[in-house]
């Protein structure tokens, strides 16, 4: 037995790495024996009857065949997956001799789950785990017990390796909205301020050497008696960035707001429990649940969003990239193609697991492409946010700014001023938004509906339009 064991033991009590008798079997053979004895020195056969049977089932139980080591492994079940029903399968080895085994599975929930007696001849279980929120979470943890003749002998009881999952968050198909033009590349959906090849007309010029034949345009070259060819707009694919606010996480009800002061830079003691009691809050149960944000909250909003416009965009042929705003070392540059979706959806998982207080939003100038659609998702709380959108569109960059706090707001019962703290903040936030709109950044409220998005990133990308 190595060291690691010998610890192992000692915590334990010796049980559970080993088969080792039960109480009931210890009892039985205390009772037994003690009948058979006290009743043959009183001459009392009622008593030796009684004490017979125990004391035999007892000796059967010593003599009994049983060893190995039971095995329990977890199979079929993938890192990442969806939000849904997905099915595993638990591999049960109980060994020879035994009976009984006792193991703990979920039923249709992820998690712990109850205890299920089954026959020491089971082989396999299949278990249907069902996860309606994303993040990451332990699905099931095998804790087992194998009983053996009688269960007066055990296996255990042995605590099972966690299992679980990153649920990636889901894609709403949205298509996307017009994107603005790239400087460089000939290929792609959009159109580009640059001539090139294409169907859309861009201008009718005069013949200049080096044009070709094919496009002259004869019928005004016939009423301007000189050449003239026509110029098309190229094709350009786009560069997008989700520029993902992750700050702040907040719900509905008013009064569960609060916002922690950076450690370290002061604030009393009382302010500072009650922002790591707000972060714990945030962070939800991993336990299980999967959920690690509010559910129906600004991030939950704003990283369900992220993943269905990044979808949209690289679904026709897109380069997409994400920025944290309040941890940048967790960005992703702009790639293309599936893997790049699934490579945004789990650094979004990443995100809002590592999601706190920063002091100040950054959006690097080299984290933006040369003429890339820049996507603020963010519930627009503070100013710093305001000043990154409006700062990314004076460097030449379509913004657009995607309102993520929920709807219908409630006021904080626990205070009689609720009502006006939550009139001011409405104010405020929309005060924020209409700065952003004079300064030419394209606003939207989230709502899961493209067609309003598509309205004002038609507007916004038309050339020398200041809204």
């Amino acid at each position: 037995m190595t060291r690691g064991e010998r610890i192992k033991d000692a915590l334990t009590g010796g049980r559970g790495s080993h088969w080792h008798p039960t109480d009931a079997l210890v009892r039985g053979a205390a009772l037994g024996v003690g009948l058979v004895v006290v009743g043959g020195l009183l001459h009392r056969v009622e008593l030796v009857l009684f004490g017979a049977p125990l004391l035999i089932s007892t000796l059967v139980a010593l003599v009994a065949k049983v060893g190995g080591k039971p095995v329990v492994n977890v199979r079929g079940l993938p890192r990442t997956g969806e939000v849904g029903a997905a099915k595993s399968v638990v591999e049960v080895d109980a060994c020879g001799g035994a009976e009984v085994v006792a193991i703990r599975l979920p039923v249709d929930r992820p998690g712990l789950g109850p205890v299920h007696l089954l026959p020491a001849s089971t082989r396999a279980v299949e278990v249907v785990l069902r996860r309606d929120a994303w993040g990451e979470g332990v699905d099931l943890r095998p804790d087992h017990l194998v009983a053996g003749p009688d269960g007066l002998l055990v296996f255990g009881p042995v605590t099972g390796a966690e299992r679980g999952r990153v649920i990636l968050p889901p894609v709403h198909q949205l298509p996307a909205g017009l994107l603005p033009a790239r400087a460089r590349g000939l290929v792609g959906a959009h159109r580009a301020r640059r001539p090139g090849d294409s169907v859309e007309l861009r201008d009718i010029r005069a013949f200049q050497p080096g044009d070709r034949l094919r496009r002259v345009d004869w019928r005004v070259s016939l009423r301007a008696g000189t050449l003239h060819v026509r110029e098309h707009h190229a094709e350009a694919d786009a560069d997008v960035v989700l520029a993902l606010d992750t700050r702040f996480d907040v719900d509905r009800d008013v009064g569960s707001w609060s916002v922690a002061s950076p450690e370290g830079a002061g604030g009393d003691g009382a302010e500072r429990r009650k922002g790591r009691h707000a972060r714990r809050h945030a962070g939800g149960d991993l336990g299980g649940a999967g959920r690690v944000t509010r559910p129906g909250g600004s991030l939950d909003l704003a990283v369900r969003a992220a993943a269905s416009l990044a979808a949209g965009y690289l679904r026709q042929g897109d380069r997409v990239g994400l920025v944290d705003l309040g941890r940048p070392q967790l960005s992703v540059r702009p790639g293309a193609g599936r893997r790049q979706l699934l490579r945004l959806r789990n650094q979004l998982v990443v995100c809002a697991r590592s999601a706190g207080w920063a002091q100040k939003p950054v959006l690097r100038r080299e984290q933006l492409p040369h003429g890339a659609l820049v996507v603020v998702l963010s519930p627009f709380l503070d100013a710093d946010a305001v000043e990154l959108s409006v700062h990314a569109a004076r460097r030449g960059h379509v913004v657009l700014a995607v309102d993520v706090l929920p709807k219908d707001l409630l006021p904080d019962r626990d205070t009689p001023w609720g009502a006006a703290a939550l009139h001011v903040l409405r104010l405020e936030h929309e005060v924020r938004l209409e700065a952003m709109r004079r300064h030419g950044v394209a606003v939207v409220t989230w709502d899961a509906r493209a067609a309003a998005i598509s309205a004002v990133l038609r507007e916004a990308a038309r050339p020398g339009v200041r809204r």
